[in-house]
């Protein structure tokens, strides 16, 4: 087959197995959401049918892998039905779970609260904005949230309900695309089981994270591009080639890819890309010595590098200056307002330090079926990381997740991390593939040993999988239950108890709106119940912590702002107060009632301690708002203020 129709077929691989995956997570929800499920907190049930739908998705997968086998020229075909097992193996093991509520895992609660806020955002516009603040580009990567978005508006859902599917979706697909990008490298009897791995360790550690999750499941596979794109076309043990060997599309596709890593989670495409520049300067080392090395005179040896060398560093340029382009598309409006600003930027982003945050990331340790699997990788990625690109591949991004821990455990010393407890997801699933490899050379050594018992290594390796799937509802029960106890934005809780005060949210919200005679994308709003803005698309006055608030914001003076606006004795001082203020001003308050005023419950940044927040309260004096200026409406344990 000719080059160009080669490409063709691997294009429409890849695509297809993207369209499938997403294909399965829609259809998958569809048929989940048809029934009146129990709450997973209440009932097994849901857990019954997780664990059945696992099992079947496991001899999809094993299908695919024996009709690989007996018929490679099904070739395109068994890579789909492999793309298919690993999508609805997310679909089943997400979907059922929390089939009997609207909101993902983690609810409405913490982290998921600033989440569902920015798809909630970029539902209300496709135009790129921060998640709270009017009037700022937006800091936090936007790329997943974008097309969240774009999904609820074309399905007319609200952003908040949106969440749960698009999350699920947007997985399935990637870990489709993921299964077809090893069945491309490695062939669909190896690369499907590789695929399933790095699924199910995802599914373990990152799925809380929907978008992390979905460069995980993309990016493992593409470490290897990376690593064959910078080498050049030729094998490992050659070293690298001149840059007329270079596989030009495969080095556009890793920059791209890179860039668009930086649009989605801007920890990992710090370890991809500086992935790739360790590997380049192995490559470089590699030539080096090579030559020096070689039987040729002294005067021939700059001449032998040369070729190798530049190859690798113009290949190296390349691709970083497509990342670059691609990446400019998202950070460009942030940088020029940054850069153009004498705000002084706080950087508590990186101010969070949990236990898991104090240690090395080290998966192959921990006593289940995936760190056994996960030991089984390190062994082997270890001792054929100077054979196959693949390990040798696996093998730098290990190094570079223990740099960029080690450098976040030194910088603790000088008051900050760089959040590498965020890293144990990525090592997990990259050890994870190298554990199928790692087995499928111990199974080629038994077969050789014992004669033709691969039927009995299918089916262990079958039960495995099904044993570290089924596993996933467990590992992940607390944000499963939260998903069920929190109140969702139609005032309903998936367990059917009785509601929280989030119930009075939608009454809030048409007040505000019957008062001020706007919708809530013209309106900025000062609540202490950051649900409310991840619920209506409202502007906020103060994000949930300095953390997740746009450096460009200056949440702590926005802190002592509200502060002062608290001590304000009548309603003459406090619009002096107001009027005073650098930002746009509250078009209207959402209050606590209490017996002392209406208060506001806020985060102060506490680092180095764990937890890293310290809730305080400023009350205001329900006297400053005894104005025509206002209007005071107490909506159960609310207080609606709007200024008129």
């Amino acid at each position: 087959m000719t080059s160009a129709p080669r490409r063709g077929r691997d294009l429409l691989e890849l695509l297809g197995a993207l369209l499938l995956g997403g294909v399965v997570g829609f259809v998958g929800l569809r048929v989940i959401d048809a029934a009146a499920w129990p709450a997973y907190n209440t009932s097994n049930v849901t857990r019954a049918l997780t664990t059945l739908g696992q099992v079947l998705f496991v001899l999809v997968a094993v299908v695919a892998v024996v009709a690989a086998r007996y018929r490679p020229s099904w070739r395109l075909g068994t890579s789909w039905l492999g793309s298919v097992a690993s999508a609805g193996l997310v679909t089943v093991s997400l979907g059922m779970p929390l089939g009997a509520t609207k909101l993902y895992l983690h609810g409405l609660t913490a982290d998921q609260q600033f989440r569902t806020e920015y798809l909630t955002r970029l539902t209300s516009s496709p135009h790129l904005a921060d998640m709270t603040y009017v009037d700022l580009p937006p800091y936090y990567p936007a790329t997943w949230f974008w097309f969240g978005g774009r999904y609820a508006d074309l399905l007319g859902l609200p952003g908040w309900e949106a969440y749960k599917p698009w999350a699920i979706i947007s997985m399935a697909a990637a870990a489709a695309l993921g299964v077809a990008l090893w069945n491309r490298m490695v062939g669909v009897g190896v690369g499907t089981a590789v695929g399933m791995a790095v699924t199910a360790a995802t599914l373990y550690f990152a799925s809380p994270e929907p978008y992390a999750a979905v460069l995980i499941l993309v990016g493992v596979p593409m470490l290897v591009v990376i690593a064959s794109a910078l080498r050049g076309r030729g094998r490992l043990t050659d070293g690298p080639t001149s840059l007329a060997q270079t596989s030009w599309l495969a080095v556009i596709a890793a920059g791209l890819f890179l860039g668009v890593s930086a649009t989605v989670y801007t920890l990992y495409t710090a370890l991809f890309a500086g992935s790739a520049i360790l590997i380049a300067l192995v490559y470089l080392v590699q030539v080096w010595v090579a030559a020096r090395n070689s039987a040729v005179p002294d005067d021939a040896l700059s001449a032998e590098r040369r070729g190798p060398l530049v190859g690798v560093v113009v290949r190296l340029l390349v691709m970083g200056v497509l990342a670059c382009a691609v990446a400019l598309t998202f950070w460009a409006p942030y940088l020029l307002k940054r850069f153009g600003s004498n705000v002084t930027v706080s950087g508590a982003a990186e101010h969070y330090l949990p236990e898991n945050g104090a240690i090395l990331p080290l998966p192959m340790f921990q006593l289940t079926l995936l760190g056994l699997l996960a030991l089984v990788g390190l062994i082997w990625a270890v001792l054929r990381m100077r054979r196959r690109t693949i390990a040798f591949a696996f093998a730098v991004a290990l190094v570079g997740i223990v740099v960029l821990t080690l450098a976040s455990l030194a910088r603790t010393a000088i008051g900050s991390t760089l959040l590498s407890f965020r890293l144990e997801a990525v090592s997990a699933a990259i050890l994870a593939a190298a554990g199928v490899f790692g087995v499928v050379e111990l199974s080629r050594l038994a077969v050789g040993r014992f004669g033709d018992i691969r039927t009995v290594i299918g089916v262990l390796a079958a039960v495995g999988a099904v044993g570290v799937a089924q596993q996933v509802p467990a590992t992940l029960s607390s944000e499963i239950t939260i998903a069920y106890t929190d109140t969702d934005g139609y005032g309903q809780r998936g367990d059917q108890r009785p509601a929280g005060s989030e119930s009075y949210y939608a009454q809030l919200h048409r007040l505000i709106r019957e008062q001020t005679g706007r919708p809530a994308t013209e309106n900025v709003v000062l609540t202490a119940d950051f649900s409310f803005l991840s619920i209506y698309p409202y502007w906020g006055f103060q994000g949930l912590t300095s953390h997740y608030a746009n450096p460009l914001a200056e949440f702590d003076a926005r802190a002592a702002t509200i502060a002062k606006w608290a001590e304000a004795a009548d309603p003459a001082e406090l619009a002096s107060l107001m009027q005073a203020s650098p930002w746009r001003t509250p078009d209207a308050f959402v209050f606590r009632y209490s017996a002392d005023g209406y208060t506001l419950r806020l985060a102060k940044d506490v680092y180095p301690n764990d937890p890293n927040i310290k809730r305080y309260t400023v009350t205001f004096d329900p006297a400053v708002f005894d104005d025509p200026a206002y209007t005071v409406t107490e909506v159960g344990p609310f207080v609606l203020v709007v200024r008129n």
